[in-house]
């Protein structure tokens, strides 16, 4: 009986960049005689090859093809399809990472619903959020489960299916030649299944790709649009997928820097594009455009190249103003309020021009608006239709999951014949079921807000608002009792964090609250503490230490008070001597200061400064300092450094402080 799976995966010269994504496809819960690994070396001189042949003398399952270097991921893969033996094949990039069980869970989901192609969810750390992961699904639909958002090549394929329908990368393609594979695929599949519950892959960075050939473009889209013509029925469906190739392939290029400086190349771009669109694209799948490439589209009809340089040249990305309205705790539901608005590229608010009961987009002054109709410019429907997407990103994992989001799109009159476009709302955030209907995992989340203002649209991360930030945390009971904090980046973006390690790291999260009161020859630093156990917690210092020639520490003990549970947080008050001449050790004197939170058990640093000046006390943001790390078994005697010499002792240690929770303790 033949491989189940097999992995194709195309390396050039990564250095060690490549040993996580080798070790994840190696070492995957699968047994390894039902799957193989094909290593596509092209042409690495970085001692790569000969790494791989050695794995594979030493593996049954591991292959190694050499080529000579072509520059080309398509063609690797084109080869790597030839030689593949298993049931399903699954494309993975050097810098991509594949979660230990995830050829077993995708080639049990893709056998259970018969799928063709198999999407298993996706994380990356970049770029916009991956929205077709809100639920699985066993029979997915290219547009209502927004498919053509993951254009990407890493997804399981049943090979006999790619055979039969003779599916394969364009040689020497790039990354168009990757999202036609794709989209194929969907276009051929009787069955796409979507597993969403967990990640499959984690996207690493991706490499420069081929720069493909104007008239390689055109003709791919050709191709591609013959075969949306045969799947797919005349009708909105139709007109949908033709507006995205439109935007994507033929229109966004013509706004590139690349393509407004080239002016030996882009005439000949320009006709190759303006043949294409008056052949293949009608003008009703316009109307699925933005108005800035409906504008686009409009020129390329007509002939004006000189309009469309002009509007590259004066096109700037739009920005995003989140204003923070309202945060609290509803029980375990942390409620968001939000006032949203898209920034122009000039920083201010996007105003639109309004013609009785019409709503029309202002093109730039340097634009000959004379020559778009008004049913280019017309984005009344599309600012009825404008929404706001809130989101939270873990930190280290890329994951991604949408809240719900209660939203009222206003109109601000500007003017007598201007209007702003607002959108006011509350998003609620369930960590007990925000992912997918599971509790969100241990770890920090961002939180991230995205606007679709009718003609631009934008995202951005949550910033703080003005006054005292919320720091309040709670215990959210399910799955098990769980601190989660929400707290501030050294810029003053919102994030959470589920499940902190320790109750010194609770303070620290939020320590960019920080406040310093001066009174009697003292200073009274009070931090936000988000939650105070029964028991008050351990005992805290405050060290600060002098960032000056001469080294200097200086210790405080710190009372922590409760505050009230779910409403109010409680606080961590040190009181620390202040001497503007001939301080003493234990006096804060002039200069400035580091700080950081000390326990019997370790040492965090916090993420505010102190500035004496004249006599005067002063908070200012600073990344938490870098402290020398403590051994994890306490005091560096003789007896600890022959106990870390013990296997497995340093785990056993960590894992029984680590299962202790001292802040959720009685």
């Amino acid at each position: 009986m033949g491989a189940k799976v097999s992995v194709i995966i195309n390396v050039h010269n990564p250095g060690d960049t490549a040993d996580a994504c080798i070790r994840s496809a190696l070492e995957q819960t699968l047994p390894a005689a039902d799957r193989e690994v094909i290593f596509v070396d092209d042409g690495s001189t970085d001692g790569i090859g000969e790494r791989l042949d050695t794995i594979a003398d030493l593996r049954e399952n591991v292959r190694v093809l050499h080529l000579p270097h072509t520059g080309s991921a398509s063609r690797g893969r084109h080869l790597g399809l030839a030689a593949a033996e298993g049931d399903y094949v699954f494309f993975l990039d050097q810098t991509d990472l594949l979660e230990r069980d995830a050829l077993a869970r995708m080639h049990e989901r893709a056998v259970e619903t018969d799928a063709d192609v198999l999407i298993g969810r996706l994380a990356r750390d970049y770029g916009p959020p991956m929205v077709a992961f809100e639920r699985s699904t066993a029979r997915a639909d290219i547009l209502r489960d927004r498919l053509m958002s993951l254009l990407l090549p890493q997804q399981l394929y049943r090979r006999a299916f790619l055979e039969e329908h003779e599916l394969g990368f364009a040689v020497p393609g790039g990354r168009l030649a990757e999202q036609t594979f794709v989209m194929r695929a969907y276009l051929h599949a009787k069955v796409i299944a979507v597993l969403a519950e967990d990640v499959c892959c984690h996207i690493g960075p991706r490499p420069e790709a081929v720069e493909e050939e104007p008239r390689a473009i055109v003709t791919g889209l050709s191709t591609l649009l013959t075969d949306i013509d045969t799947y797919v029925g005349a009708g909105r469906q139709r007109d949908r997928m033709y507006a995205y190739w439109l935007r994507s392939a033929a229109l966004r290029p013509l706004l590139t820097a690349r393509f407004a400086d080239s002016s030996v190349d882009r005439g000949m771009h320009f006709r190759l594009v303006q043949e294409l669109i008056t052949e293949r694209f009608p003008e009703r799948a316009d109307r699925y455009l933005p108005v800035q490439l409906r504008a686009v589209a409009a020129f390329v009809r007509q002939g004006r190249l000189d309009q469309i340089v002009m509007l590259s040249n004066s096109s700037k990305r739009a920005g995003l103003s989140a204003e923070l309205t309202e945060m609290r705790w509803d029980a375990h539901i942390l409620v968001i309020g939000l006032t949203v608005e898209v920034l122009s590229g000039d920083g201010l608010p996007d105003r639109y021009r309004v013609d009785g009961e019409r709503v029309h987009w202002n093109p730039p002054r340097s634009i000959d608006g004379k020559l778009l109709p008004n049913d280019v410019t017309d984005i009344t429907a599309d600012v009825e239709r404008a929404r706001v997407d809130v989101y939270v990103r873990h930190t280290q994992t890329g994951v991604v999951h949408f809240l719900p989001m209660n939203q009222n799109v206003e109109r601000l009159p500007d003017g007598r014949l201007y209007i702003r476009v607002q959108i006011r709302g509350e998003a609620r955030l369930d960590v007990t079921n925000a992912a997918l209907g599971r509790p969100l995992s241990p770890g920090q989340w961002e939180v991230h807000v995205r606007m679709f203002s009718g003609a631009n649209q934008a995202r951005s991360r949550v910033g703080r608002a003005e006054g005292p930030l919320n720091c309040l945390g709670v215990l959210a009971q399910r799955p098990r009792m769980r601190l989660v904090v929400p707290c501030w980046t050294d810029k003053g973006e919102l994030g959470l964090a589920v499940e902190p390690r320790s109750f010194s790291e609770s303070i620290a999260l939020v320590s960019p609250g920080v406040t310093v009161r001066q009174l009697d020859g003292h200073g009274y630093v009070v931090l936000p503490v988000p939650y105070v156990p029964p028991s008050g917690g351990p005992p805290l210092e405050l060290v600060l230490r002098s960032t000056g020639r001469r080294e200097r520490e200086v210790c405080a003990p710190a009372l922590v008070e409760p505050g009230v549970p779910g409403k109010l947080a409680g606080q961590l008050v040190a009181k620390v001597p202040v001497k503007r001449h001939l301080p003493g050790e234990d006096h804060l004197g002039p200069g400035a200061w580091l700080s950081s939170l000390r326990t019997a058990e370790e040492e965090i640093g916090l993420r505010f400064g102190l500035r004496v000046r004249r006599g005067r006390v002063e908070t200012r943001p600073a990344v938490a300092a870098e402290l020398p790390r403590r051994s994890p078994m306490g005091r560096d005697t003789v007896l600890h450094r022959i106990g870390r010499r013990l296997p497995g002792a340093r785990h056993m240690v960590r894992w029984a402080r680590a299962g202790r929770h001292r802040y959720l303790k009685e």
